[in-house]
């Protein structure tokens, strides 16, 4: 049963979360409990093979009486190429459980290998049909184990993968692909970089934000949501600045917001994130994910409170917040909060805009993508936007005029007034 309803309606809807969820510090040692004949951990770059967790993890799986084999390189934004690569090797080896351990890249390739290990006749394009994967589970079981604290995608039901013939990320969307396990073990997220700790941490505030106003929202994924926002407010910040105990915290707030948008979908924050963060790689870099979404993300938010019963969501999000008073207007409530969201883009140091957004995603007085080349592709970024698959569930859905002039208040930290 693959239907979306928005609260309130009596269509029938569906809310999915891995049957198990083990968290807290040391819970990748779950893996010793897993029964089966042979694993594939898929890994991306070093990290977690220098700071020993990928060694660990690889003893643990032969301590339950499995045979291991490691699939690594897994690249940031990964490709169409890597996940058929990837999917070839499983072939190979047949496991009869897939781990993937790190990042979203890691873990987004390891749910799009397992499609095509299943389904060796998919095509990609196949795979890109919102919820039409067919039924997985007939070779392996999925365990994933995320290494940041923004993504979320160890319980979700979604994985990313870039097209760059096309410059094109393209979101996979679908129950079937939801985790049977996921570990939050934070001691993982300890060993984040900075600049990672604030563009995951805005990626997770993102998420939860666009989950409440969604109109696939439902009592099931308001109260994730809301916590998940409240816990980000008091520990991204913090973690960001070093405190090990914020940074624990962090990785339980993103994953209770990854349970909400799994189920409630997102908006076209992600979509523009989505169609933007590739499109300029001829010019030496990309837009980095988390950072796309914290500058979007006032700007969406200005586009959609048009819609009253969006500007109503948004001002009880502001009321758990507690940074306006309550008896202020819808109207003051979203400027506050567009407010605070750019305040903690300042302190997180993450820019406003694509136009001061520097190769190295540092604040920049002259960013790394031309206007004249943002200005050539616009209409077609627009038109990839509106077709993306987060964008109907956004609370107020725009025409291709209106999403040139969104992206167009991206590119230049404009004000939203239409």
């Amino acid at each position: 049963m693959k239907a979306i309803c928005r609260k309130g309606s009596n269509i029938m809807a569906r809310f999915t979360l891995p049957r198990d969820i083990y968290h807290g510090k040391g819970s990748l040692e779950a893996l010793k409990s897993f029964e089966g004949k042979r694993a594939m951990i898929c890994v991306g770059g070093g990290s977690m093979k220098r700071f020993g967790f990928l060694d660990r993890a690889e003893s643990y799986l032969k301590e339950a009486g499995m045979e291991v084999e490691i699939f690594s390189g897994i690249e940031p934004d990964p490709s169409v190429e890597t996940v058929m690569r990837g999917a070839a090797a499983m072939e190979k080896f047949q496991p009869d459980w897939i781990v993937a351990i790190g990042g979203g890249s890691p873990i987004d390739a390891a749910k799009a290998m397992w499609i095509k290990y299943e389904y060796p006749d998919i095509t990609f394009e196949d795979m890109c049909k919102v919820f039409g994967i067919p039924k997985l589970r007939r070779k392996a079981h999925f365990c994933a184990i995320s290494s940041t604290s923004g993504t979320a995608t160890e319980v979700t039901a979604f994985s990313i993968i870039t097209d760059y013939s096309k410059g094109i990320k393209y979101p996979i969307a679908d129950f079937e692909i939801t985790p049977d396990v996921a570990i939050v073990d934070p001691e993982l997220a300890e060993t984040m970089p900075q600049k990672l700790v604030a563009h995951t941490g805005m990626d997770a505030m993102t998420h939860a934000i666009e989950a409440y106003v969604s109109t696939a929202n439902s009592d099931y994924t308001d109260p994730l949501a809301i916590h998940a926002i409240e816990m980000i407010m008091d520990s991204l910040v913090k973690s960001y600045n070093g405190d090990m105990e914020a940074r624990d915290r962090m990785h339980n707030a993103q994953c209770l917001a990854g349970m909400a948008f799994s189920n409630a979908l997102l908006g076209i924050v992600h979509s523009m994130a989505h169609k933007t963060g590739a499109a300029f790689a001829d010019y030496g870099s990309h837009i980095i994910h988390g950072a796309a979404n914290a500058m979007y993300l006032p700007k969406v938010i200005a586009f959609n409170a048009k819609d009253e019963t969006a500007k109503k969501r948004y001002g009880v999000i502001v009321d758990y917040m507690g940074i306006c008073d309550r008896s202020a207007s819808d109207d003051e409530k979203i400027a506050a909060l567009i407010k605070y969201l750019r305040k903690m883009n300042d302190e997180l140091n993450i820019p406003h805009c694509i136009g001061h957004y520097g190769p190295d995603s540092y604040p920049a007085e002259k960013g790394f993508v031309p206007e004249e080349v943002f200005l050539e592709r616009l209409h077609d970024i627009a038109v990839n936007a509106i077709a993306d698959a987060c964008t109907g569930s956004n609370p107020r859905q725009p025409s291709v005029e209106e999403m040139e002039k969104l992206l167009k208040c991206c590119y230049y930290d404009t004000e939203v007034d239409f």
